[in-house]
């Protein structure tokens, strides 16, 4: 088949003697990632010497685990919080928020990855191992995690509901994978899937409102406190909604008075440290944030966070001119990996220069019209900039990943699968994995257990969904989505084993997690992982 042969032709290089592989990967057109802004390829065969591979290949994992630091940082900080103020502007329920606007947010990552390797046939392998990595790893370590933290009777209907829609999804993505094509329909219908399973919480959140109603009014008063308070934590709609973060209300709680000047208003707003924190934190917290500091400068510069729960809704009166002016011009040469940065109107006004003009007189509006303490009242519309801005800049991320991914993938000989669930799941899910078992050892197991499920379902529909969209407005033709041999469908088959064990085992355990389930789940884990390194290595091969 074309994209195997188109797949294999990079990975060539490796064949080749020290002195050639930098003509050759100039030469071929598979070696060139149109994506990105570093050639990782060329990084590593041109500009570096050869005898420097393995110091080539531990930068590498250092700047990509900084990309993964921001994208996690864009996407909680930033991201989330945007889109928790959309979300109230628009007054949607907690379950609606939860199955899409939360979803979104946490799904972030793994959405644009997917979709950034779907851009090209010969990364969609990496698409492909990162969501089904992925969903092995939540429903297996998170789950497991989340039953070994807190021992728990899960919501019996959320539970059986997420895990149908979740085994439908990737049946269907099982037969895509093996028929190796994607129609428009089917793709339009795919996303279509989830459209219906978000209808589906809200009609059975409704239901389930509707039983609690009938059950509080029939009984005494006396009893109806008890009642709500044990069944708060059952309900139907047992996804979690969108709150705003404590932690970013205390970073970012401006250290200085309002009635300091406008210049120290702005120092004041792009200082992420909370000095009375910083004090009660241990080292390693501590090390992390000097980490994330400059990163976080860099984003409050760039993104404005709008707060519908603060009383001044996080409004900063210069930060916010400012981003008029920063937020527009980083979209735009960020944009598909600075594609539109050199873009000239009508072939002779540049568009970066005609944002910034914009930006400069919406600012210069803006300004003399407002005043520092009191927020104008078209601030949630900072909000939609919010969301667009670190979206352009988690797509751009997200290209940088996988182009970096590919790059590691043919200098080390591993196919593409294996980074994806790997690498890329990792990355993408240990936010969701540290985040959904605090949760649980706060006292909410259910809710890290919806998490786990509500927000895969939601990447992999989204994330091969829109991934395949893109692709065929491309391309104009049917989606070519071709497994990279025995590992794929190790990596499907295994998935959809834990989700049949799941639907299987938990019903007979009256829907009990205990430790030994999330024992068996983490073992479950650990064998999958075993298959597919002796997969990807050819101890275990299909016969000829």
């Amino acid at each position: 088949m074309s994209l195997k042969s188109n797949n294999d032709e990079c990975d060539h290089v490796m064949n080749l003697s020290a002195v050639e592989r930098c003509a050759f990967v100039k030469s071929t057109p598979d070696c060139l990632m149109e994506d990105g802004f570093i050639n990782y390829l060329q990084l590593a065969f041109c500009l570096l010497p050869p005898n420097l591979t393995p110091l080539t290949i531990t930068l590498c994992m250092i700047w990509l685990l900084f990309l993964f630091v921001f994208l996690g940082l864009s996407a909680s900080k930033f991201f989330c919080p945007n889109l928790s103020a959309i979300s109230t502007s628009l007054h949607l329920t907690h379950n609606v928020a939860g199955v899409t606007f939360l979803a979104l947010g946490n799904g972030a990552p793994d959405i644009f990855s997917a979709i950034a390797a779907f851009t090209h046939p010969h990364t969609a392998g990496l698409a492909v191992g990162a969501l089904f990595g992925a969903g092995i790893f939540v429903t297996t370590v998170v789950a497991g995690s989340v039953a070994l933290v807190k021992p728990f009777a899960v919501a019996s209907r959320p539970f059986l509901r997420d895990v149908i829609f979740y085994m439908v999804a990737v049946f269907w993505t099982f037969l895509m994978l093996y028929r190796g094509t994607a129609t428009l329909v089917e793709t339009i219908g795919y996303l279509g899937l989830y459209v219906v399973y978000v209808f589906t919480v809200i009609i059975s959140a409704y239901i389930y409102n509707r039983q609690k109603y009938s059950v509080n009014t029939s009984i005494p008063n006396d009893a109806q406190v008890q009642v709500s308070s044990d069944e708060i934590h059952s309900s139907d709609d047992d996804v979690p909604y969108l709150t705003p973060s404590h932690e970013y209300e205390s970073e970012y709680r401006p250290l200085l008075p309002y009635s300091e000047s406008t210049s120290q208003i702005l120092l004041s707003s792009l200082n992420p440290v909370d000095s009375r924190k910083w004090r009660r934190k241990s080292w390693s917290w501590r090390v992390l944030k000097v980490v994330k500091t400059p990163l976080e400068i860099l984003l409050l510069l760039c993104v404005p966070v709008v707060d519908p729960d603060k009383e001044d809704k996080n409004w900063r009166r210069p930060l916010n001119c400012l981003h008029l002016i920063t937020a527009p011009l980083v979209s735009v040469l960020t944009f598909q990996s600075g594609a539109y940065g050199e873009y000239m109107i009508q072939g002779q006004f540049p568009l970066w220069l005609f944002t910034l003009l914009l930006g400069l007189f919406l600012s210069g509006i803006v300004f003399c019209t407002t005043a520092n303490d009191q927020p104008p009242k078209y601030h949630s519309l900072f909000a939609l900039l919010g969301f667009i801005v670190s979206a352009v800049l988690i797509s751009a991320v997200a290209s940088e990943v996988v182009s970096l991914l590919h790059m590691l993938g043919v200098v080390l000989t591993l196919s593409n699968t294996v980074l994806g669930l790997t690498l890329l799941a990792w990355g993408n899910s240990i936010g969701d994995c540290f985040a959904d078992i605090t949760i649980a050892r706060q006292g909410y197991p259910r809710m890290a257990i919806s998490a786990c499920f509500g927000g895969i379902i939601f990447n992999m529909l989204f994330g091969v969904g829109l991934g395949s969209l893109f692709q065929r407005v491309t391309t104009h033709s049917d989606v070519q989505i071709e497994p990279e041999g025995l590992l794929t469908w190790i990596l499907a088959g295994s998935l959809g084993l834990s989700l049949v064990l799941s639907f299987v085992i938990v019903p007979l355990c009256r829907f009990h997690l205990d430790r030994r389930y999330g024992f068996f789940l983490i073992v479950f884990y650990a064998i999958f992982l075993f298959i597919a390194m002796l997969t990807e290595f050819g101890v275990i091969q299909t016969q000829h």
